[in-house]
């Protein structure tokens, strides 16, 4: 077959050629729009960044493990105060392992400055 030349039918694939490419180019223009609206709402609307829910969700996990230990810390002491163990919830020994004994020497038995009793000021002669 002979191949023939026609303007005709160059000019209208240049034209479709030229209409796909403006078409891509609008769609383009009109993804842009809608995101930029799209964060714009967003932003009106304080959405929080999914960056920013992260970092806070790491920080409120934190703090709740924090906070159970210091519970546990806070059991561990009220008991030890109690006069009992906080793993077995039986009175502390008497005398042994972690045991304390009262202050005994010259000067134990005397009352703090300020005291009842006593001939010092309240607040110490210092205060």
């Amino acid at each position: 077959m002979v191949q023939t030349t026609n303007r005709f039918f160059d000019e209208v694939a240049r034209l479709m050629n030229d209409a796909a490419g403006a078409a891509q180019g609008v769609r383009r223009e009109f993804e842009t729009l809608c995101r930029s609206q799209a964060e714009r709402i967003l932003r009106d609307l304080s959405v929080v960044q999914r960056e920013e829910f992260g970092a806070v969700k790491d920080m409120a996990r934190l703090a709740r493990e924090e906070n159970e230990a210091l519970k546990a810390r806070v059991a561990a002491l009220e008991a030890r105060l109690a006069g009992t163990n906080p793993a077995t919830d039986a009175p502390a020994p008497a005398a042994g392992v972690g045991a304390t004994s009262p202050p005994s020497g010259p000067g134990a038995s005397e009352a703090p400055p300020g005291a009842p009793g006593t001939d010092a000021p309240p607040g110490g002669y210092f205060a």
